[in-house]
């Protein structure tokens, strides 16, 4: 995948973790964009380390594997912003 599509699935999974799991987080949009596609990667490694697949294209297994990813990076945000606090 190029470099836009995984910008535009880091979008997206950061915006369907962030409609999972709502919450005050500091950062807005591209503070989601970023969490999500980082998301993508951490998922795409979690995912192809377990046996689910990987994150190659834009379907929807790819959009589950990276919002599961991205959720436990938004997890892992809160988490250290709230110990910062």
């Amino acid at each position: 995948m190029g470099i836009i599509s995984w910008i535009f699935l880091g979008l997206v999974a950061g915006a369907l973790a962030k409609f999972i799991m709502p919450g005050k987080d500091p950062g807005g949009f591209f503070i989601t964009i970023i969490l999500g596609i980082i998301g993508a990667v951490v998922g795409g490694f979690l995912g192809s380390f377990i046996g689910l697949g990987k994150v190659e294209s834009f379907d929807l297994g790819g959009i589950f594997i990276a919002t599961a990813g991205a959720i436990v990076v938004l997890l892992a945000y809160r988490f250290i912003k709230k110990q910062k606090s």
